[in-house]
């Protein structure tokens, strides 16, 4: 977490306000307008503007070559999902320096991917990298799982572990949880994921289950969706922060909803509009098949093409 206090005419106690508001690091500050940060107590428009211009500097913001991006994506890794499949549409699996949201309703196999994510994690043979990074990948890799509808369930890792020969109780050892039960908490757990890694835990998953149930509910009718999304925003800023800056996996769920008014095209869209939709490097679509079948849909990405794969879930996991 940056020292906030290192930002002109930011002291102890207006840096402890600023974390409150959600301003927990230099880049959230340098990206506010000037009007947002006077709604923090004690900050006029006139020190608001200097502390935002202070945080600029600090953020190192600048171009970068295209070259500079190509030796940056040397160091992607892709996890599988356990499916072939479901990798196949997805370049190789889950891949590192991005966000995979997967979207669908009830019963669509959404937090059963995100619990054979976190096992898969502790298995060697299914993390794809090349031999320059695979030594650090292999280094007692952690996960992170933020529960905001209470799923996830330690007996289904452990019976998903056993499934593919390896220890569940490694798998839950190095898997932090944490169970948020409105917006704030699920976005100050995604904030202190850096603490973790300062703390010298080799985190490379982060899943958030489910991503917008808590600001749906938190934020109901026309006259709250401003504040919404920029929460949103802010939110799925962080995670893309860490993906990128730590070369993580982030993996999110996301509820959908009906489109009443769609003619053409699927009859169910994410919720999150476009803050989550360009925000999110992958988004897939799930639903229900015959028996324990389920179909994703690979609608959105920076380099794929709009793909669909077929895949199982029993009591072994999410295989072809």
């Amino acid at each position: 977490m940056d020292d906030l206090t290192e930002l002109p005419g930011v002291g102890p106690s207006t840096a402890e306000k600023l974390r409150e508001a959600g301003y927990t690091d230099f880049m959230k500050i340098a990206t506010a307008s000037i009007k947002e940060l006077t709604e923090v107590e004690g900050i006029s428009e006139k020190a608001a503007a200097k502390i935002i211009e202070a945080a600029k500097k600090m953020c190192e913001l600048g171009f970068k070559k295209g070259t500079d991006i190509l030796e940056q994506r040397k160091y992607i890794w892709h996890l599988s999902t356990g499916s072939k499949n479901l990798d196949s549409i997805l370049g190789g699996g889950f891949e590192s320096q991005s966000i995979t949201e997967f979207a669908g309703a009830f019963g669509s196999g959404k937090t059963q991917i995100a619990h054979q994510a976190c096992v898969n994690l502790q298995c060697p043979e299914r993390i794809i990298a090349d031999d320059n990074i695979k030594d650090d990948l292999l280094n007692e890799p952690k996960a992170v799982y933020i529960d905001t509808e209470g799923t996830f369930r330690p007996e289904r890792i452990l019976q998903m572990a056993e499934a593919i020969g390896i220890d569940g109780k490694k798998v839950l050892e190095n898997t932090f949880v944490a169970r948020a039960y409105n917006s704030d908490m699920q976005m100050l757990y995604a904030e202190n994921v850096e603490n973790l890694i300062n703390e010298g835990h080799n985190i490379k998953l982060i899943i958030v289950d489910s991503l917008t149930s808590t600001f749906r509910t938190e934020f109901t009718g026309m006259g709250k969706l401003a504040e919404r999304q920029q929460k949103l925003a802010r939110h799925m800023a962080t995670l893309n922060k860490l993906a990128d800056i730590y070369n993580c996996i982030v993996i999110v769920t996301n509820q959908v909803a009906a489109r009443p008014d769609a003619f053409f095209g699927p009859a169910e869209q994410a919720i999150g509009g476009n803050i989550v939709g360009h925000a999110a490097t992958f988004r897939l679509f799930l639903k229900k098949a015959k028996g324990d079948k389920r179909i994703a849909k690979l609608y959105d990405s920076p380099h794929l093409p709009d793909a669909e794969a077929t895949f199982r879930i029993t009591e072994k996991g999410i295989h072809d």
